[in-house]
């Protein structure tokens, strides 16, 4: 029971990571109706910055507060220099485009920082473990990564319900050409937004730096989850990525402990275990697929 409530802790760190790069991704190509195959490449600029300033201050604070502009800016500079020319091609030009900056920054970061993973230590703030329950210690920087998801997602929803940017994002999102017509700067709400969705990849992967190694290519594992999470949820819906984000990191972590120990009563363990792990694997799969034969838009759709 005790190991069950630690997965299920694990798979809502999961969520809230995949929640932090599902948001932006799906403002993006909600508003801007672009593929970003380079998404998942500023979370890795995140992860790098603060690795980088961390080595240096020693100070976890420190490195967040450099990676979250740095990570803004490069993803506003892409945008300028790259997106802006494919808003109007075919999403085949773009993930063409998007790939080719996913193989730019993968050799970029090689150039700067070397082959060899950073690595990041826990603040020691937060190095400590809390009793969720007693006898069930859990870290406590993992409960501050499902704090942060949750506080992002309140700031998210006040920002796009509150606020006049919001109102600008949601009707760009329905219609770009009324906005601009209505006077509206489209091109500078369009790198508002995509710099919005960078500097939370870029807080994801700050956050993920003292729980992973932090090495070139460390995008694209996750950005292949994040788009099954908005395709779950809905593309252009935050409550969507937010719920389906939550729900791929409880089946992946959950698939992984429950299905090998549930053929264990029908299998031998060599075989349960071996056959659990390749069921785990697609679980996610399996979830998006039924997802979308019940609600082809998936589960909360952007109106419009």
């Amino acid at each position: 029971m005790l190991l069950f409530i630690e997965q299920l802790l694990n798979g809502l760190q999961l969520g809230v990571m995949l929640f932090l790069l599902s948001a932006g991704l799906t403002l993006v190509f909600g508003i801007m109706r672009v593929i970003n195959l380079a998404h998942g490449s500023l979370y890795m600029v995140g992860a790098y910055i603060a690795a980088t300033a961390f080595q240096y201050t020693g100070s976890f604070l420190l490195a967040l507060m450099a990676a979250l502009p740095v990570a803004a800016v490069v993803g506003m500079i892409v945008e300028m220099v790259v997106l802006r020319r494919l808003y109007e091609r075919d999403h085949l030009d773009q993930v063409l485009a998007t790939f080719g900056l996913i193989l730019f920054f993968n050799e970029l970061t090689r150039i700067i920082w070397g082959r060899q993973p950073l690595f990041m230590d826990v603040p020691k703030w937060l190095s400590s473990t809390v009793e969720i329950i007693p006898g069930a210690p859990y870290p406590s920087y993992r409960l501050a990564i499902i704090l942060v998801g949750m506080l992002v997602a309140v700031f998210l929803y006040l920002l796009l319900t509150r606020t006049r940017l919001g109102m600008q994002i949601r009707a760009g999102a329905s219609n770009r050409e009324m906005v601009a017509a209505l006077g509206v700067n489209i091109n500078l709400l369009n790198t508002l937004v995509f710099g919005l969705g960078a500097l939370l990849a870029g807080l994801a992967g700050a956050m993920a730096g003292p729980i992973l190694a932090v090495e070139s290519g460390m995008g694209e594992s996750i950005l292949i989850l994040t788009f099954v999470v908005i395709v779950i949820g809905g593309i252009g819906s935050i409550r969507g990525a937010l719920i389906g984000a939550l729900l791929v990191g409880l089946v992946e972590t959950l698939g992984g402990y429950l299905l090998p120990e549930l053929l264990r009563l029908f299998l031998p363990p060599a075989m349960a275990d071996g056959a659990g792990a390749s069921l785990a694997s697609m679980a996610v799969y399996i979830l998006m697929a039924a997802v979308l034969i019940w609600r082809p838009r998936g589960l909360f759709p952007a109106h419009g």
